[in-house]
C-alpha cells in the first residue's frame, strides 16, 4: 500500500473549505512541500476535479492534463455507480456491490457499453476543444486530483488506466474523502494525499464544501481553456 497523507486538524471535521477553489489551493500548498514531485503533471478528473487540479498546478507550476473517467450508473439510481470506465475503456467493477444489486449480465453490459460510450465522446469533445495533444505522462509525478473520494471507484480506475502510460510515480490527491476510499485508492497508488479524511458511517463529497454544485462539462472546458490547458508550462 502506497503512503496515506492527511491534514489531522481536519479529521472528521464539516465543511473546512469554502469552494473546490479554495480546496485545490490548500491542496497546492501541501504539494507544493511533499518531497519527490519530479516533473509533476497535475491530471484532473472532470468536471468536478478541474478548478482543484488547476489550483493545484498553479501551486507547483505544472502542465495540466485531464483523465476522462465515468461512473458505471446503477440502472434505477443515476446518482450512485457500481464501477467506473477510463479514456483507455478499462473498466473496475464494485464486485461485492454487485451482488448485492442482482443485475442480470445484460443490465451489468447494458450499463457499461453507456458509461464507455460516454468516455469516449467526452474524451473526444475535449480534445476538439483543446486543439491537441495532452502532455505526456511518462517519466513524471502524475498527480490524480479529483473534489473528493466517496466509493473510490473512479479514481481507481483512473489509476489502473494511468499505469500503462509509464508516469514515474502515481499520486493521488484530493481535498476530502472516506477513510475506506482512501485505503481502497492506497492499494493503486504510490502516495495518497487527502487533507480531510471522514470516518462516519455516512460520507458526501458535498459536506466538506460551504458553496457547492454540480460543475457541468462545459465550465470545466473553459477553466481549462483560460490559461491551463495542454502543458502551459513544463513540456508537452
Amino acid at each position: 500500500m502506497g503512503g496515506i497523507h492527511e491534514d489531522i486538524a481536519l479529521r472528521d471535521r464539516a465543511p473546512v473549505f469554502r469552494d473546490r477553489d479554495d480546496a485545490g489551493r490548500q491542496l497546492g500548498r501541501y504539494l507544493a512541500t511533499f518531497p519527490g514531485l519530479d516533473d509533476p503533471l497535475a491530471c484532473p478528473i472532470p468536471a468536478g476535479g478541474i478548478p482543484v487540479g488547476i489550483a493545484v498546478a498553479r501551486a507547483l507550476g505544472c502542465p495540466v492534463r485531464p483523465v476522462i473517467v465515468r461512473k458505471i450508473q446503477i440502472p434505477w439510481n443515476t446518482e450512485a455507480g457500481f464501477g467506473a470506465v477510463a479514456w483507455d475503456g478499462h473498466v473496475f467493477l464494485n464486485k461485492d456491490l454487485l451482488s448485492q444489486l442482482h443485475l442480470t449480465p445484460d443490465q451489468v453490459e447494458a450499463a457499461t457499453a453507456k458509461a464507455r460510450a460516454n468516455v469516449r465522446e467526452r474524451e473526444q469533445r475535449l480534445n476538439q476543444r483543446l486543439g491537441g495533444p495532452l502532455p505526456d505522462p511518462a517519466g513524471r509525478s502524475c498527480i490524480l486530483v479529483d473534489d473528493g473520494l466517496a466509493s473510490g471507484y473512479t479514481m481507481a480506475a483512473a489509476c489502473q488506466a494511468l499505469r500503462p502510460l509509464g508516469p514515474l510515480r502515481i499520486v493521488v490527491a484530493v481535498p476530502t474523502g472516506s477513510l475506506s476510499s482512501v485505503r481502497q485508492v492506497g492499494e493503486l497508488a504510490e502516495e495518497v494525499i487527502c487533507l480531510n479524511i471522514r470516518t462516519g458511517p455516512s460520507f458526501a463529497v458535498a459536506d466538506a464544501y460551504r458553496e457547492w454544485y454540480d460543475l457541468t462539462e462545459e465550465e470545466g472546458v473553459r477553466m481549462l481553456l483560460d490559461g491551463w490547458n495542454r502543458g502551459r508550462s513544463g513540456r508537452e
